[in-house]
C-alpha cells in the first residue's frame, strides 16, 4: 500500500486540541458527563505531533483514558487520509457507530468510512449466476436465497450484517460473498454496481477509513502477491495508520504473511467452476469431470495428512519429507488434478470467469508446492484440524499452514518503513513499564514512547485476591481446589462474575462441577454466539459467565452486573503449539531465554487484558481473583505484579467480604 495520499487542508470545523479537551472546551460542553483527563490531552498532543512530524509513536493508554478521541481528533486535523485499524470488529463498530456520531454532534458532518473484509459483502455477479441453477438444496436455502435476492435490490452497502434473519453459519453466504478469489475485477459486467467498487470509492473520498487488523494485513498480502496491480486490495492510499489494540499485531500479521491451504478451498474451487461456468453455459463434460476429480483427490490428500487427536487441534508438520516418501502419490495426484482443471479451463475462449478460475487454480498449485516442498528457512509448517461448524458440518476441515517464525523484519520493511507515521496504542503494551518486548516482536526500532496512566482509581475501585493455599495448576487436585475457591468468592459477590480459563477442557470441568453447587445462572461459552451470551449476561441478575480466550479482550460490561473476574491460571502460550514452539526454539538458538523473553511477557499482556474486563468506568467496583499460586511462589511472579495496575492485593477472603460490605 502506498503511503502517499492527496493533501487536503484540515477541516475548518475541527478545533485545536486544547479547545476540544481542556476544561471549558467543546468536550466539556457536550451532553456527556465530563471530567478533565490530563492523560487524554497529553496523548492527543503526542499523536498530533507524531503525525505532523512523520514519526512513529507507541502509546500505552490505560483503560478510561479516552484514547479513541485522543487519536481521532489529531487524525481529523492532519489534512491527509488516515487509516484507523482495530483489533476487533466490536471496537471497529463502536468507533464508527458511537464515537464518530458523537464527534459529528459537536463538529458537524465528517468524511469517515467503515470497511470490512470482502467476505462480508455480497457479490452481485455470483447472485445472478446462482439464480437459475438447480443446486440450491432444501427449502431453507431457497428461502434464504429469495431473502438475499430481495435485499440486494434495496441495500446500499451489501453488508451481510444488515440481514438479521440470515443465520450466522448459513451455507449459502459463502457461495455469494465477494472474496477476491473469484473476483473478475474491472472485467466484471457488474463492476460499476459492485459493492466493493462502491466501498473503494467511498473510502477515496474519506478523511478517516476505519478497518480491522485482519482486513489491513489481508489487503497488504493481496497487494504484495499481485505486485501492486491496480485492482489489488481495497484500502486506499493513506498518509498514516493508527493501530488500536496494537498488542494483537504480531499474531494477526503472522497469519497473513504466511500461507494457508485448506480442504475447504478445494471444495469451493470445484463448486465455483461448476456454478460460474454453468451460468455462462460453458460447463463441458470435461470440466465437470475435472472438478469432481479435484474434489476426490483433495479429500484423499487431506485425509492422508497426519491428524491431531480429537475433533480439532494443531500439530507440527516437520516430517514433510517422510510424508512425501510414503504418501507422495496423494500429493502428485492432487497436483495432477489441478493441472487437469487448468487444461480444461484453457480450452474456453472469451469467458471472463475462466481466466479468474485459471489464475486461482495456479495460485493454489503454487501454494501447495510451497507447503510440501519448500526448503525456505524462517517458516514453521503445521497442520490444523477444525471441528465441523455451519457450512462444513459434515466432517470438519483440515488446514495446511506455513507461518513465519519471526515477523519483526517483515513488519519493519513492509509497514514501518512504508508509512511516514504509524501510531500504536492499547491499554496493554508494556511489561514492567517498558515497551521492549512489544518493539522487539514487531520490529519497531525508531519510535517515540508514551505511557498514559489510567483515569481510574484502581486502589479504591479494585481488589486483587490471591488465595493462599491453592495447589500448582499442574497438580491433580488443582481443579477441585479451584471449584472450592470459585464457590467461596461467588457466594460473596452473589454471582455477577466472569470466570476466564486458559483451556476449554478446564472450563468444561469447572462448569460441570459448579452446576451442582451454585444457585446462580451459569452461562457457558460455546452454547450460544458470543454476542448473545454477553447480552444474556447483561440482562440476567447474578449471572456467571464461563469463557476462554475470546472473552479475555474486547468485552465491555459496565456496572454492578460484572463485579468479579476470576482467572484460573497465568495465561502462558501453550509450548506444544507449533508456532509457539518454533519461536521459542529460535530464541534459544540465538542464545536467549525463551521463557523470560517470550513466554512471560506474552502472559503478562494477556493477564492485563483479562483483568481489564472488570473496571470499565469511574463508578465500577469489583474483585479480581487469580487462582494460580505461581504468581506468589515463582521468581517471575514479580514481573506480573510490577506490570499490573496498582490494585490492592490480599490473600484473605475476609477482605473480599469487607470490600463488598463497604459498598
Amino acid at each position: 500500500m502506498s503511503p502517499l495520499a492527496e493533501e487536503k487542508p484540515a477541516s475548518a470545523h475541527v478545533p485545536r486540541l486544547e479547545e476540544f479537551f481542556a476544561p471549558g472546551g467543546l468536550l466539556s460542553r457536550s451532553g456527556l458527563p465530563y471530567e478533565y483527563r490530563p492523560g487524554q490531552l497529553e496523548m492527543a498532543r503526542a499523536v498530533e505531533r507524531a503525525l505532523q512530524e512523520k514519526r512513529h509513536l507507541i502509546v500505552e493508554a490505560g483503560t478510561g483514558t479516552g484514547k479513541t478521541l485522543a487519536y481521532l481528533l489529531p487524525a481529523l486535523r492532519l489534512g491527509q487520509r488516515v487509516i484507523v485499524s482495530t483489533g476487533t470488529r466490536n471496537l471497529q463498530e463502536q468507533i464508527f457507530f458511537k464515537d464518530i456520531p458523537f464527534l459529528e454532534s459537536l463538529l458537524g458532518p465528517l468524511n469517515v468510512t467503515y470497511m470490512k473484509g470482502r467476505g462480508n459483502y455480497l457479490c452481485r455477479h455470483k447472485l445472478y449466476a446462482l439464480r437459475d441453477q438447480p443446486i440450491l438444496q432444501g427449502m431453507e436455502m431457497v428461502s434464504q436465497y429469495q431473502a438475499i435476492e430481495a435485499w440486494e435490490q434495496t441495500t446500499e452497502n451489501g453488508d451481510r450484517s444488515e440481514l438479521n434473519a440470515l443465520p450466522e453459519n448459513s451455507p449459502l453466504w459463502s457461495r455469494l460473498d465477494a472474496r477476491s478469489e473469484a473476483c473478475l475485477g474491472s472485467s466484471c459486467p457488474n463492476y460499476e454496481r459492485c459493492f466493493i467498487t462502491l466501498m473503494r470509492r467511498k473510502a477515496l473520498e474519506s478523511d478517516i477509513v476505519i478497518v480491522n487488523h485482519h482486513l489491513f494485513f489481508a489487503d497488504m498480502a493481496v497487494r504484495q502477491s499481485a505486485r501492486n496491480a491496480p485492482d489489488a486490495g481495497v484500502l486506499p492510499e493513506a498518509a498514516a495508520v493508527i493501530f488500536d489494540e496494537a498488542h494483537e499485531l504480531e499474531e494477526v500479521a503472522s497469519s497473513y504473511f504466511g500461507l494457508s491451504l485448506s480442504s475447504i478451498r478445494f471444495e469451493e474451487l470445484a463448486r465455483d467452476v461448476e456454478m460460474l461456468l454453468r451460468a455462462k453455459q460453458s460447463l463441458s463434460a470435461g470440466l465437470i469431470t475435472a472438478a469432481q476429480m479435484l474434489r476426490e483427490r483433495a479429500r484423499m490428500f487431506f485425509g492422508g495428512l497426519p491428524q491431531p487427536q480429537g475433533a480439532e487441534g494443531r500439530i507440527p508438520f516437520q516430517g514433510r519429507a517422510e510424508f512425501l516418501e510414503h504418501s507422495g502419490d496423494l500429493y502428485l495426484s492432487l497436483l495432477n488434478a489441478l493441472d487437469r482443471l487448468t487444461g480444461e479451463l484453457e480450452r474456453l475462449r472469451g469467458v471472463d470467469e475462466a481466466a479468474g478460475l485459471k489464475k486461482r487454480t495456479a495460485e493454489m498449485r503454487g501454494q501447495l508446492e510451497f507447503l510440501l516442498e519448500s526448503a525456505q528457512p524462517g517458516y514453521v509448517f503445521w497442520i490444523e484440524r477444525r471441528a465441523a461448524r455451519g457450512l462444513h458440518a459434515g466432517g470438519g476441515s483440515t488446514w495446511l499452514q506455513a507461518t513465519p517464525i519471526d515477523v519483526a523484519s517483515l513488519l519493519k520493511e513492509d509497514l514501518f518503513e512504508s508509512f511516514p507515521s504509524i501510531i500504536l496504542t492499547s491499554a496493554t503494551l508494556t511489561v514492567q513499564g517498558n515497551f521492549e518486548h512489544m518493539r522487539r516482536r514487531i520490529g519497531l526500532e525508531s519510535a517515540r514512547e508514551l505511557v498514559v496512566p489510567s483515569h481510574f482509581r484502581y486502589g479504591e475501585q479494585a481488589l486483587l485476591y490471591l488465595p493462599p493455599t491453592m495447589p500448582d495448576p499442574r497438580d491433580a487436585g488443582f481443579t477441585r481446589a479451584a471449584v472450592d475457591e470459585i464457590c467461596a468468592v461467588l457466594d460473596v459477590t452473589q454471582g455477577r462474575a466472569f470466570c476466564l480459563f486458559t483451556s476449554y477442557s478446564q472450563m468444561r470441568q469447572v462448569h460441570e462441577a459448579l452446576l451442582a453447587r451454585l444457585p446462580f445462572p451459569l452461562l457457558l461459552q460455546g452454547t450460544a454466539p458470543r454476542r448473545a451470551l454477553l447480552d444474556e449476561f447483561r440482562m440476567t441478575p447474578n449471572a456467571v459467565l464461563l469463557g476462554t480466550s475470546s472473552f479475555w479482550q474486547g468485552v465491555d460490561v459496565q456496572g454492578e452486573q460484572l463485579s468479579c473476574v476470576i482467572i484460573d491460571r497465568l495465561p502462558f502460550a501453550v509450548p506444544s503449539d507449533p508456532v509457539v514452539a518454533a519461536r521459542m526454539k529460535a530464541i534459544a538458538e540465538e542464545g536467549g531465554n525463551a521463557f523470560a523473553e517470550y513466554q512471560v511477557p506474552g502472559a503478562v499482556i494477556a493477564l492485563k487484558q483479562g483483568f481489564g474486563r472488570l473496571i470499565r468506568s469511574l463508578t465500577d467496583r469489583g474483585v479480581l481473583v487469580l487462582l494460580d499460586p505461581r504468581l506468589q511462589r515463582q521468581r517471575y511472579g514479580r514481573v506480573f505484579v510490577e506490570s499490573l495496575p496498582p490494585y490492592r492485593i490480599t490473600q484473605k477472603i475476609g477482605d473480599v467480604e469487607n470490600f463488598f460490605a463497604a459498598k
